[in-house]
Parts: C-alpha cells; sequence; structure tokens
C-alpha cells in the first residue's frame, strides 16, 4: 500500500495524490514528499523505487531482501538508512520489522514489508495537524526514528518482567525443566536487542556528527537525543544479560547448597546409628569366651550404653547444625 503526503511551502497539502501526478510534484521546488510503502507490491516497488526516484539497484535489492543488520549508505542526491522497528502488537515478545528509509532534499520514501505501528501513528498525527510546518524530510524521518525507539519501551518492560519473575522464581522452588528453556529464551532474546540496539546506536551518533548534508544542522541535536536513548537500552540489555547470568549461578549454588544439606542430613543419620551397630557387631562375635555374656546386667547395660551413645551423638549433630 502506498501512502504519500505532499507538503507546500512546509506545510500538508495534499495526501495520496494521483500515481501519475507524483513526477511532476517531485520536480516543483517548494514541495516536500514523504512515500510510505506498507507491504508494497512489485508494481508500487518499480514505480516508486525504480521510475519515481531511480534508486540505485543495490537500494532496491536490499529494500527487497530481509537486512539482518542496520545499515547507513550514502550515495550522490539521497542517503538510504536501514532501521529496525518493534511492533508490539505481534504475539512474540521482542520481534523486530525492517525499516528502510530513503532521504533526499526535497523527499522521504519508506518502505516496510509488514504495518508498523510506529509509522502508521506518524502519518495520522501529521494528516491530525496540517497546519504543522515540516521544513524539510530530515524533519520527517527524525519523528520516525523517534517513534521506533519509543516503540522498544514496552518490549523492555516485558523482558524486565521476565528477568525479575526468573529471579523470583529462583528463590522459591522451580523445577529445572521449567527454569532453562525460559532463560534460555531471554538470553536469546536479550542478545537479538543488542544485535539490533548497538550498530542503530552507531548510525544514529554517526548522523547526529552532521556528516550527512541532506540533514540540517538544527536537527542534529535532536539526532543526539536519539543516539543517547539508544546508547541506554543498549546499556540495559547488557546489563540485564550480566543479571541473567548471576541469576542462574545462584540457582546453581542454591541447588548445590541443598544437595548439600541433604547429604548433610544423611551423614548425620548414619552417625546416628553407628552406636547401636558397633556395640551389636561387638556383641555379635561368636567367641567363646566372653565374660560379659554370663552377667545378670549385662543386657540392659549394653542398651542403657546404646542409648546413651546415640543420644550423646544427636546432640553432638544438634550443636554442629547438621540436624
Amino acid at each position: 500500500m502506498l501512502t504519500t503526503l505532499v507538503y507546500r511551502d512546509h506545510r500538508l497539502a495534499g495526501h495520496n495524490p494521483p500515481a501519475e501526478s507524483l513526477a511532476s510534484l517531485k520536480a516543483e521546488p517548494n514541495v516536500t514528499l514523504w512515500l510510505d510503502l506498507s507491504a508494497p507490491t512489485p508494481a508500487e516497488i518499480t514505480l516508486v523505487l525504480e521510475l519515481l526516484f531511480a534508486f540505485h539497484p543495490l537500494v532496491v535489492e536490499d529494500c527487497t531482501t530481509d537486512n539482518p543488520v542496520p545499515k547507513l549508505e550514502f550515495y550522490d542526491d539521497y542517503l538510504f538508512l536501514i532501521m529496525h522497528a518493534v511492533d508490539y502488537s505481534k504475539t512474540d515478545k521482542f520481534t523486530t520489522t525492517e525499516l528502510d528509509l530513503m532521504l533526499g532534499k526535497n523527499f522521504l520514501v519508506t518502505l516496510h514489508r509488514q504495518p508498523l505501528r510506529a509509522v502508521q501513528n506518524v502519518i495520522e498525527r501529521y494528516q491530525r495537524t496540517p497546519h504543522t510546518i515540516v521544513r524539510g524530510p530530515d524533519r520527517l524521518a527524525h519523528t520516525l526514528l523517534d517513534q521506533i525507539i519509543d516503540a522498544y519501551k514496552p518490549a523492555l518492560h516485558e523482558l524486565r518482567d521476565d528477568l525479575e519473575g526468573i529471579e523470583e522464581d529462583v528463590l522459591g522452588h522451580i523445577s529445572p525443566e521449567e527454569l532453562f528453556p525460559r532463560i534460555v529464551d531471554l538470553r536469546k532474546e536479550l542478545a537479538q536487542l543488542r544485535q539490533i540496539v548497538r550498530p542503530q546506536h552507531q548510525i544514529v551518533a554517526e548522523l547526529a556528527q552532521g556528516k550527512a548534508r541532506l540533514i540540517r544542522p538544527v536537527i542534529l541535536p535532536y539526532l543526539r537525543d536519539l543516539a543517547e536513548d539508544l546508547g541506554r537500552i543498549e546499556s540495559q540489555a547488557i546489563g540485564w544479560a550480566e543479571q541473567l547470568i548471576l541469576t542462574f549461578k545462584v540457582y546453581l549454588n542454591k541447588n548445590g547448597h541443598e544437595a548439600n544439606q541433604g547429604i548433610r542430613i544423611l551423614t548425620a543419620l548414619t552417625a546416628l546409628t553407628l552406636p547401636p551397630f558397633i556395640l551389636a557387631g561387638w556383641y555379635g562375635m561368636n567367641f567363646s569366651h566372653m565374660p560379659e555374656l554370663g552377667t545378670l546386667a549385662g543386657y540392659p547395660m549394653v542398651a542403657l550404653l546404646m542409648i546413651g551413645a546415640t543420644t550423646a551423638m544427636f546432640f553432638l549433630l544438634k550443636k554442629k547444625g547438621w540436624l
């Protein structure tokens, strides 16, 4: 689907004009175009990317294939930017959709193969406020990038909640069969977040340095602010990954401690039964002459000795904290 916003003299002048008029609008000196291609058809790709703007074949190829890593490339009269946006309307907790941006002197072309809430929000905002002054396509691009970064917040909240849930369960009672898949899934999501955010942080930081002549100096402070936001997201992902590893180590130590407790109890029970075994073994020997066997008080004395020795062993183990 092709959506077009036409700005004339920095104000919204039209919405979705006929496709045959796009070439003449692009040639007008005081007109700025924003063309958004959402899940475009091959005909729309050919019309906009190849015929209307004649983008480089490598740009067209990148726009029609998946690119797992963000990218920034400079051409003679436009720059090409690949970003990744989080669409939180999906069922998965953390999934991204590629967003391609072609920024020229008087145009912005965006392309995404799946609908993106962030892009739709920006389009609807500008349609609701037709008197908003837009002095260049770089302002539109900044607004889009700002919305993309804001869209990470719900996913970050979910990732943090998952981490806190794992920490609570680790301190309680949870089986390894239930815990390990959760740790592996969360670690994969954090790794994916870092893989996406780190290069985007580098790209936005590079744009904020003013190297791109198509971005006006007035936009640079806003880009620096976006770079700081991406830096914070990257730092959070790194911190949460380290915290997850620490939580796993706590779980292993807790399990080791519980195992040691079990071994200690078994050892204490063995120690408690040691005096009766020794005495029973002593009197169970088949010697012909054992004087104590003939005494009348032999049996009660041995029984009292067993009870006394076992009781003494019990209090000794209790004092040491083994029971």
